[in-house]
């Protein structure tokens, strides 16, 4: 009887055993689901995160542009003008070296009037229709060089890396020659291609705009001078 109970007993440890190791195995596939589930929940989360950030970033580049667009309409003043289209240019474009060119009304030629990174008589007038920055204003598109290649600086007869040519309907206005990009900026972004948009027509509306004020107020100021020299 006692080999009978052993064998039993036996059997019994055996058959627990099975049992306890099949709900281990099922315990442990359960917990690798779970894991699977919490991998998965955790790379959505963190797509969720990315897609936010892209969203914040994209807001937060809409606002730059609206607010360089409220400035460079919000004076007549020409320097004021060209003081704007600097600080957009250096720090939303992130340019180091570049020069603002204004056409000449009597020619085709491009004369700086504001750099930025060296003096300004290191920088060349141009012609419209001639060269890189030429053709760039004189056919209204933007060329864009390889960001990667440092441009080098108009001293050292450098070649831009980003011509923007500022035009008002076909009226070539003057143009944005950049030169070289600040050392962290490694390349143009999608927002640097709105900002050139926003540059080749607003900017030049503003440089426009401020140069016939400015031509209105001297030509005031002579008749209003004629008119104290007849009435004294």
């Amino acid at each position: 009887m006692r080999h009978g109970q052993a064998a039993q007993s036996d059997d019994e440890w055996a058959k627990l055993r099975h049992e306890l190791i099949a709900k281990i195995e099922d315990l442990e596939s359960q917990n690798e689901v779970m894991l699977e589930q919490l991998r998965s929940i955790e790379g959505e989360n963190l797509q969720f995160a990315e897609r936010y950030m892209e969203v914040e970033e994209e807001n937060n580049d809409l606002a730059n542009l609206y607010v360089a667009s409220y400035q460079l309409h919000s004076t007549l003043d020409s320097s004021e003008v060209v003081k704007v289209i600097i600080e957009i240019v250096i720090n939303l474009i992130g340019a180091d070296i570049f020069g603002i060119y204004v056409c000449e009304e009597s020619s085709d030629e491009l004369r700086p009037v504001a750099v930025e990174g060296e003096a300004l008589d290191s920088f060349p007038i141009l012609r419209v229709g001639e060269g890189l920055v030429g053709r760039s204003v004189a056919e209204g598109v933007v060329e864009l060089d390889d960001p990667l290649v440092p441009g080098g600086p108009p001293s050292r007869g450098g070649e831009p890396v980003a011509p923007i040519p500022l035009r008002v309907d076909d009226r070539p206005i003057g143009a944005i020659v950049i030169y070289r990009l600040l050392q962290q900026k490694d390349e143009f972004s999608a927002l640097d291609n709105e900002l050139f948009a926003l540059l080749a027509g607003h900017a030049a509306t503003a440089v426009l705009a401020s140069r016939l004020y400015s031509q209105s107020e001297r030509k005031l100021n002579t008749i209003q001078g004629f008119i104290e020299l007849l009435t004294k």
